[in-house]
């Protein structure tokens, strides 16, 4: 993975001593909330419902296990001795105290980590997909040119200030788990027909309250242009972005309203100013920055493991594991892992510091000491030997990472909600961790095969819920929490949105909802769909069957007036919101 330079790192020195200072002004008295709130935003630090949170970054989902070292003493000593991980592969804090934070970065500063725009209107953590470098289907390793983008971006002085934030995704397999037509830019790297590294832009994706996929701008593009593109798609966002309505700032409301031929002629235009400047990027300036994701020193290893072979054969729970925690390997004798952060009753993408402190360990001892975090919430360790398979098994499973659920109904996406976030209209946790207990059947979870369920607590869209198989929206309906539910999202290469299959329901509610289309699914599938992933046609016919039946769980709701009373705290703290995602 990427290692500063004397550049780099005393970057984040000389940022950590500003916010430092700025901090102390403000505490002192010397900057109002209005002067401060600016400079905190820089630095990753909300404010939110009873709380501050900083959120630190983590570029492109990469960590090294001397860095989850430190997320884990720090999660310790200065928040509650957990930490989430996001849908943005970062690692948001909930409970840290605002004179902390400078100390907070100060330590984050000594392993090469920062929370540098984690926040704010500007250009957020670039994302890739977790299995970069490794995976079997893979045409182009994004990650240094993810790399490359990251140091763009980085205090990039014309984009510090943008109409609303602005998120890029990267991508370089066959089929694309980095969602990036989900995204405000997203970019598919392959190959061309002269077999050269060629990107197609995608633009104006994104989710949130207007929910969009985006629009190929332009199917063939240099790799060496990769920046002055952007720069030319984001400084047309940049002026003619709309300041006066930050639900229609983003650049995917900008694009509906041009139409993508005439913002791709905006674009063009300006790039012709920028096309061939210094921001082209030099075959020596990404050998530079290649040079830090060169394969790890694999063994030459055969492709199968005896031992493995009789461990699977032996142990059910085992193979179970393997069955839905393990995945392919570009590399002989290897596998990937994901640790799930996923277990029945706790909150999705949580994670202790003692599992932190586990999975460096893990990382160190069988997977070259780096490890991923996926916008799935999950862990991954990238480079594992067949043959410490059943070991690691034993060790993740003793600490609470070894759930066989990834990929299944209750390996949830779900951001953290109203239990913590100021935006929120209902809360996500509560409903995630009811739908897991509702299917606490791990050979029934089996038999239903792959779903995808995404929960936010707000139609700021944090847990992807719009491309979700299944999605729940928290809603506020007469001052209470309720749920919206969709079905048909999909992430992919044939990405889709969710169409709503109704009236929102009770949070008491919910998992009866779900068991309902999960019954209704199961019945009305295809030979095919049992034995492939989900897609839209079986969300229609599901929402075909399950229409008169939805209708008679809404009548309830009138049973339920006396939600109103128990909602009037959460409505006092919801007029309090003070920053916005």
């Amino acid at each position: 993975m990427y290692k500063y330079d004397e550049i780099d790192q005393r970057i984040i020195d000389e940022r950590v001593a500003q916010y430092r200072d700025q901090t102390r002004r403000f505490l002192a008295g010397e900057l109002t909330e209005d002067e401060f709130r600016p400079l905190r935003l820089q630095n990753g630090l909300y404010i939110q419902r009873y709380a501050p949170m900083l959120r630190i970054a983590v570029p492109y989902g990469m960590l090294s296990s001397k860095q989850l070292h430190k997320l884990g003493d720090i999660a310790s000593k200065y928040d509650k001795a957990y930490g989430h991980f996001s849908t943005r592969q970062n690692l948001q804090l909930n409970w840290p105290k605002l004179e902390d934070t400078p100390d907070i970065l100060a330590e984050l500063a000594t392993v090469e980590m920062h929370a540098i725009q984690t926040s704010g209107n500007c250009i957020r953590n670039i994302t890739t997909d977790q299995f970069a470098g490794i995976a079997p289907d893979e045409v182009i390793d994004p990650r240094a040119m993810a790399e490359v983008l990251r140091q763009w971006s980085t205090f990039h002085p014309e984009f510090a200030l943008l109409p609303r934030k602005f998120k890029i995704a990267v991508s370089g397999t066959m089929q694309d788990r980095a969602v990036v037509q989900a995204h405000d830019i997203g970019l598919e790297f392959y190959r061309d027909a002269q077999d050269k590294m060629a990107i197609k832009v995608w633009v104006g994706g994104g989710l949130g309250r207007t929910p969009i996929l985006g629009l190929v701008i332009r199917e063939h593009l240099e790799w060496q242009h990769a920046l002055t593109y952007c720069e030319a798609i984001v400084r047309v966002y940049n002026l003619h972005g709309r300041r006066d309505n930050m639900y229609k700032a983003r650049i995917k409301i900008l694009v509906k309203a041009l139409g993508i031929d005439e913002f791709r002629n905006q674009v063009e235009a300006e790039w012709a100013h920028l096309k061939d400047t210094p921001n082209t990027i030099t075959e020596a300036e990404l050998a530079r920055v290649s040079k830090h994701f060169e394969d790890m020193p694999y063994e030459n290893l055969p492709t199968n493991n005896a031992s493995f072979d009789a461990a699977i054969a032996s142990d059910k729970a085992f193979a179970a594991w393997v069955k839905r925690c393990v995945h392919p390997h570009k590399t002989a004798g290897y596998r990937a892992v994901t640790l799930s952060l996923k277990p029945h009753g706790k909150a999705p993408g949580d994670a202790s510091s003692e599992q932190m402190h586990v999975v460096a360990d893990l990382a160190e001892k069988y997977s070259f000491g780096e490890l991923r975090v996926s916008h799935e919430q999950n862990l991954i360790l990238a480079d594992v030997k067949l043959s410490d398979l059943f070991a690691l098994w034993e060790k993740a499973r003793a600490n609470g990472l070894a759930t066989p659920n990834v990929g299944l109904l209750t390996d949830i996406i779900c951001c953290p909600g109203g239990d913590f976030c100021s935006l929120a209209n209902a809360k996500s946790i509560p409903i995630a961790q009811a739908i897991q207990m509702q299917f606490d059947n791990l050979d029934y979870l089996h038999d239903i095969g792959d779903i995808e369920l995404n929960i936010s607590g707000c139609m700021n869209a944090c847990g992807h819920h719009h491309v979700g198989h299944i999605g729940i929206l928290g809603v506020d309906k007469d001052s209470a929490e309720f749920y919206q539910v969709s079905i048909g999202g999909k992430q992919g290469n044939d990405a889709s949105l969710g169409a709503v299959i109704g009236p929102s329901f009770a949070a008491e509610e919910m998992p009866g909802v779900i068991q309902k289309l999960i019954d209704v699914y199961i019945k009305e599938r295809t030979p095919e769909e049992q034995l492939s992933t989900p897609y839209v046609g079986w969300a229609w016919r599901l929402l075909k069957h399950t229409s008169m039946q939805i209708k008679s769980v809404q009548k309830r709701k009138l049973q339920h007036e006396q939600l109103n009373q128990t909602y009037q705290r959460y409505c006092f703290y919801r007029r309090k919101r003070v920053d916005t995602y």
